[in-house]
């Protein structure tokens, strides 16, 4: 049993490493591509209208490149908080994160006994399912727009 999971994790870790290795071989040569368009466009710009505007092109370039950048890290900034805090609610709601509660049920299942306990967690469950369904109704009904 724990082997399976020790190779899971060794197949997982070694899938991680490889597809971390090509991004960074990608992010490598997307460097180089950059460069060379900038050298391109600081040629071009050069032969054409001289070097005061060559250099003033090549930082707008630049430039541009660090706003897209900084867009693009302020937007998964803020998806990584949405998830953080989406996390923390449902983490916050499970009863099951408790162990305080997990050892009280332990200690129930000891006293009362597991066959006489099956029939109460069906009923259980039953009022669980049906309570669920009713609160998400409830949310839907509340997110529609009224009229």
């Amino acid at each position: 049993m724990f082997q399976r999971m020790i190779d899971d994790f060794k197949q997982a870790a070694g899938t991680a490493i490889r597809l971390t290795s090509l991004a960074a071989m990608a992010a490598a040569a997307l460097l180089v591509v950059i460069c060379f368009l900038c050298a391109a466009a600081f040629i071009i710009v050069l032969q054409r209208y001289g070097p005061v505007e060559a250099c003033l092109t090549g930082a707008a370039i630049f430039f541009v490149i660090a706003l897209i950048t900084a867009g693009y890290y302020m937007a998964r900034k803020s998806r990584i908080r949405a998830r953080a805090a989406e996390a923390a609610k449902s983490a916050t709601r499970s009863p099951l994160a408790d162990p305080m509660l997990v050892a009280a049920a332990i200690q129930v299942v000891r006293a009362v006994g597991i066959r006489r306990l099956v029939p109460l967690l069906a009923v259980g469950g039953l009022a669980l399912g049906l309570m669920a369904g009713r609160g998400n109704a409830r949310a839907s009904d509340d997110e529609a727009p009224k009229a």
